[in-house]
């Protein structure tokens, strides 16, 4: 497979800020690459030094074989991009914004035309295109962010955080998208997010940005392999109280994260599931079901980052 984003040694500083410390990336077609961190680690700087709208240090950027730095134009014609807030007219319709974003890449009419119907029944906006975007929903918006992306026709797509305030119903069909447009339309797809358990569920490989290096690299699994402790996510059906599961949990085997009415997910390690499940016990409370869910990537995050950072599932 073609690499199709690459960078080696990646370096950008603000002053004495260093924002991107000796970034090495590359990631074929058809891939799923996720950039996981939280504000200031570094994901934006690199996404915009691989638009070409900075431009770095030190180092080497090669997106599609081009050097954005020196051939920003045709990097762009190469890169479809939608921002964490998508701008639109809201008075004017989806299908006209299209339209507006294919004027603006000098697309011919009649080939903007059949593109656009096709975007719009991509992102399962067919219904929707001939609406005014003012009376769209967040999710709405999200999905017509990717058609403008992919207007183009991008071998490359960019997603700055494409599921941040959608319900989960969309957040499925988000991921379905993004999942798609690398395996069965063979785009490199990029996003950048930290809403980590939707990362895991779309993303083949992902890199864990801390303080503007890359710290860990890899599929969740891999990430997994490279955790000390064997720590493992259990989740835990109970009619309890709150207070109840904190008093049993937290200070013994870490914060208990509640997923759901009655659902609780807590990381230990493999030896101490059995202590666990007997402190549960022996507090009465009723553990309807208690079930491994294996390494998730909020753990394996949290791990690399400690307690400096709020894991978002």
């Amino acid at each position: 497979m073609e690499t199709l984003i690459e960078t080696i040694g990646l370096r950008k500083t603000y002053g004495d800020r260093v924002a991107v410390d000796g970034i090495d990336l590359a990631i074929p077609e058809g891939e799923v690459f996720g950039l996981l961190g939280p504000n200031g680690a570094g994901k934006t700087t690199t996404v915009l030094m691989l638009l070409g709208l900075t431009e770095p240090d030190a180092g080497v950027v090669r997106v599609c074989g081009l050097d954005p730095t020196r051939s920003p134009l045709a990097v762009k014609r190469q890169v479809g991009y939608m921002p964490d807030t998508v701008g639109f007219y809201e008075d004017l319709t989806g299908r006209q914004n299209l339209r507006f974003t294919a004027w603006l890449n000098e697309l011919d009419d009649d080939l903007a035309e059949t593109q656009i119907d096709q975007l719009l029944e991509q992102v399962g906006l067919t219904e929707a295109g001939d609406l005014r975007v003012g009376a769209y929903s967040r999710g709405m918006r999200q999905r017509l962010g990717v058609a403008d992306a992919l207007i183009k026709d991008p071998r490359v797509v960019i997603l700055d955080e494409p599921t941040v305030g959608i319900d989960p119903e969309g957040v499925i069909e988000m991921q379905g998208l993004i999942s798609r447009l690398a395996k069965e339309e063979g785009r490199a797809v990029l996003l950048t997010s930290h809403m980590l358990h939707q990362v895991q569920q779309v993303c083949d490989r992902m890199a864990i940005f801390v303080g503007g290096r890359v710290v860990a690299e890899g599929s969740a699994e891999q990430l997994a392999a490279g955790v000390d402790e064997g720590v493992t996510v259990y989740e835990i059906v109970t009619p309890a109280e709150e207070a109840t599961i904190r008093a049993v949990v937290d200070e013994r085997f870490g914060p208990a994260t509640p997923i759901g009415p009655g659902r609780w997910r807590v990381g230990v390690p493999a030896s101490e599931v059995g202590t666990l499940f007997r402190a549960l016990v022996d507090a009465d409370v009723p553990v309807r079901q208690m079930r491994d869910l294996g390494m998730e990537l909020d753990v394996i995050y949290s791990r690399y980052f400690g307690d400096t950072v709020e894991v978002t599932s």
